[in-house]
């Protein structure tokens, strides 16, 4: 069953260039999937077993994880995990048809530009060296001034340097789109390389640890969630808030909804669109404080 599962993570890896996080998740699934069938069947599963699965089958495995805590949402990526392995396994590309759990959509919360600056400020003032207050304050910038996502500023390689109007971006799939650099996050990157300690030939990462590694998220993730509770900000407000404050800030200036999907990496204008519904909230909000009538 390790092994079937350890194939559709390959399959996800190598054919589909799925992010290392989303063939984690999704082969953690069809391991959990064959050992509940295993229990509820009463026997072992092979790979011939599964063209036999059942929309039944399938509730009882839901249900099983919702037993365990899952959540809408959650539920929802475990089911499309599902049939994504049973396609796999079986080869025949249909599943069994079953409606997920409906999911409320999200609209990302964004903060002003001055709280954007202010976060960014407050996380490299409290670096423990100036170089990595540096490097922190061009992540960030990377992140409110370009619209990357942390993976995507953090996964840049020094092949960047020196540094030009645009860089080349990886993002998910590894799709390479270019992005443009506006004045100050061209600056800020350019003090980071020229204070950073470690050398950066063009095949070593950009923003290194403070031992010279390649520079984790979950460093920058800490460093913004420090910096927020000191500055009052809310528990939105995350690296990925600053990407959303980005997208928001730019249509609320008029950005044309094509323009702003190539320069946030999304496969699908769907993706963009829930920008649209941030703006009309932020025109809702701005109204509702200022009319008198309101």
């Amino acid at each position: 069953m390790t092994t079937l599962a350890g194939e559709f993570g390959q399959h996800l890896a190598r054919d589909r260039r799925r992010s290392a996080h989303t063939v984690r998740a999704y082969q953690a699934t069809a391991e959990r999937l064959l050992a509940f069938l295993t229990q509820h069947w009463g026997g072992p599963v092979g790979r011939p077993d599964l063209a036999r699965v059942s929309a039944a089958d399938l509730r009882a495995f839901l249900a099983h994880r919702r037993g365990q805590g899952l959540g809408n949402a959650s539920a929802a990526r475990e089911l499309s995990a599902v049939r994504g392995f049973l396609a796999f396994a079986t080869g025949e590309g249909a599943t069994p048809r079953l409606k997920g759990p409906r999911v409320k959509k999200g609209v990302p919360r964004p903060i002003s530009p001055d709280e954007a600056v202010a976060l960014a400020e407050e996380v490299a003032e409290n670096a423990a060296e100036p170089w990595i207050g540096a490097r922190d304050w061009a992540v960030l910038l990377l992140l409110y001034g370009a619209g990357l996502r942390i993976g995507e500023a953090v996964g840049l390689s020094a092949s960047v340097l020196p540094l030009g109007e645009t860089i080349p971006v990886t993002g998910k799939r590894d799709k390479t789109r270019i992005v443009p650099l506006l004045p100050p996050v061209r600056a800020a990157i350019d003090a980071y390389a020229t204070l950073c300690p470690w050398p950066l030939p063009r095949d070593a990462p950009l923003f290194r640890g403070a031992k010279g590694g390649p520079l984790a998220p979950t460093i920058v993730r800490r460093a913004v969630q420090h910096a927020r509770h000191t500055l009052g900000l809310s528990d939105r407000t995350t690296p990925h808030a600053l990407r959303h404050s980005f997208a928001t800030h730019l249509l609320g200036r008029g950005a044309d909804l094509r323009a702003l999907q190539e320069l946030l990496g999304h496969a699908s204008l769907s993706s963009t669109q829930i920008y649209t519904a941030v703006d009309a909230a932020h025109l809702m909000d701005v109204y509702r404080n200022a009319h008198p009538r309101a």
